[in-house]
């Protein structure tokens, strides 16, 4: 059959806008021509022979490409943005991508709320091994090496190369290392840190309601005391309750009450310390006695109690994860600003528990429990009660904010199975009972392990690879510096370094409480 022939192209999203003809009487309307404008009514474009169009024809229908400009084959910053960001469609399903309008105001709060916590009144345990000296160069070394990790991380959160943003520590490690040896060297550390520590946080938080009962009631009070399991249980209903935010985003006035909080019980700790003066009898000398090998160990717990002082580098991705992004404004620019602000306050509050506390108790300070201990254990009768209650109120406030943000991970990581095998989101009435079962779950390991802050070295050395060695190896395996350079030397150092150190910090924990023994009192808290 003759006629005219059609000349196609392939336009990229081929959603045609038909252009009405112009009227013609004689001649059939013409089938639709679609070409690149550049190409219509072009000497280059020749119909095939033998047809040929009539001269006295119409001007042919035209189908015109409407083509959105950011998918065209010409650049455009929103085709960079999208280029940049390739995201994973169950992101919008997890609790901590579902929300992408965090800001470098939320980084600070999220940063320096889980940077801050029961870890920092345990610092000065360390001094009275280390000494003045040891224990400062110690605790400043291990304050920089961590802080330029971390920097690491926030740099390594998306590769402008191919677009992925790494939501998860886990998810850096599995595409630096491969998916089953990323996931043998972080699932523990990882998973420890947060539901460990909201297990800790449990019993911290369990101990000071009970303190602070008997600080309010005082000794005339009729009102029967709860058992500690049930200061616990207490406890534990009210981050139950707090823990139905929906995602990390909607829990930034969460972290910043929690980072008032942190910042307000550290300071009042040891300006309480400093103003009631050292204790009678109190020494700085050096507490190391046994054999060589004894206290070569017992200086390796200590700087893995140093190391435990510094927590929230498994949750950098995350928080940087609710920002937006683009290649224009990437989330590092406002995530690197949250974190120096945070660390800031950090750097202010640690030095100085860690230096006032070591001289104010010396070497009386408890070894399980630190400051908090001390304060109620020395000064119970000297300090005003509403003083001690007012302490002890803002550490059980920060216990639950912290606990938010140290669940979410672990809520998260429930929810991603379910939406993976499901393919599709938690429904609003299994999202809570996710979250009921982790946090009744850290009840119970709570009360089963009342001792867990006495395993301070051990653990150190189980989640110090998290915040000094992997960084640096990532960095090497994905960004690829030049070989020999002064990167390349420097983060190479640094991750030997640090598994060596975690390595010698787990068996110098072993051995200390092989040696020293712990009192292992299972289903017993008090």
């Amino acid at each position: 059959m003759s006629g005219v022939p059609e000349i196609s192209s392939a336009p990229i999203t081929p959603r045609p806008a038909t252009v009405a003809p112009v009227s013609s009487p004689s001649p059939p309307p013409a089938p639709p021509v679609g070409c690149p404008p550049t190409q219509y009514n072009s000497d280059q474009v020749e119909a095939p022979a033998p047809s040929k169009i009539p001269e006295d024809a119409g001007p042919p229908e035209i189908s015109v490409a409407v083509t959105p400009g950011f998918i065209s084959p010409v650049g455009s910053p929103v085709r960079k943005a999208l280029k940049l960001t390739k995201l994973d469609p169950q992101d919008d399903w997890l609790p901590i991508t579902e929300s992408r309008n965090g800001n470098a105001y939320y980084a600070a709060f999220h940063t320096l709320c889980s940077g801050i916590g029961v870890q920092a009144l345990i610092l000065p345990v360390a001094f009275p091994i280390l000494g003045w000296i040891w224990g400062i160069i110690c605790l400043t070394v291990t304050f920089i090496w961590q802080l330029y990790t971390l920097w690491l991380l926030v740099e390594l959160h998306e590769s402008n190369k191919t677009g992925i943003r790494y939501n998860r520590y886990l998810q850096l490690c599995c595409a630096t290392f491969g998916e089953k040896l990323g996931k043998w060297l972080a699932m523990f550390p990882i998973m420890y840190l947060s539901g460990g520590t909201c297990v800790a946080l449990i019993i911290l938080g369990g101990s000071t309601s009970s303190l602070f009962f008997q600080i309010a009631c005082g000794g005339t009070c009729s009102v029967k005391q709860l058992t500690m399991v049930e200061w616990y249980l207490v406890f534990t209903c009210a981050a139950a309750v707090l823990s139905q935010l929906p995602n990390l985003n909607s829990i930034a006035g969460l972290s910043l009450v929690g980072a008032i909080t942190a910042v307000g019980y550290c300071t009042s700790m040891w300006a309480v310390s400093l103003a009631e003066g050292r204790l009678p009898g109190s020494s700085y000398g050096t507490v190391l006695a046994g054999t060589r090998l004894t206290k070569f160990f017992t200086v390796l717990n200590a700087l893995g109690i140093v190391a435990f002082a510094f927590r929230g580098h498994n949750l950098i991705l995350e928080i940087q994860a609710t920002m937006p992004s683009s290649e224009k404004h990437p989330s590092r620019v406002p995530m690197w600003k949250g974190v120096k602000a945070a660390y800031l306050l950090i750097a202010m509050c640690l030095f100085p528990i860690a230096i006032a506390g070591y001289w104010a108790y010396g070497s009386m300070i408890p070894a399980n429990g630190g400051m908090l201990a001390a304060m109620y254990g020395f000064h119970s009768r000297d300090v005003s009660r509403s003083v001690l209650g007012f302490i002890s109120v803002l550490v059980i406030i920060n216990a639950l904010s912290s606990f938010q943000i140290y669940a979410m991970p672990m809520f998260d990581h429930m929810e991603s199975h379910y939406t993976r095998r499901m393919k599709k989101p938690c429904s609003w009435w299994l999202r809570p009972i996710f979250r009921a079962m982790f946090t009744y779950g850290c009840f119970f390991v709570a009360v089963a392990i009342p001792f867990l802050g006495s395993l301070a070295g051990l653990i150190g050395g189980l989640a110090l690879p998290v915040t000094l060695a992997y960084p640096s190896f990532m960095w090497l395996k994905i960004k690829k510096p030049k070989a020999y350079g002064g990167m390349w030397w420097l983060n190479w150092a640094l991750g030997l370094l640090g598994s060596v150190l975690s390595v010698f910090l787990i068996a110098a924990g072993i051995y200390v409480i092989i040696n020293t023994g712990i009192k292992a009192s299972f289903f017993k808290p008090h």
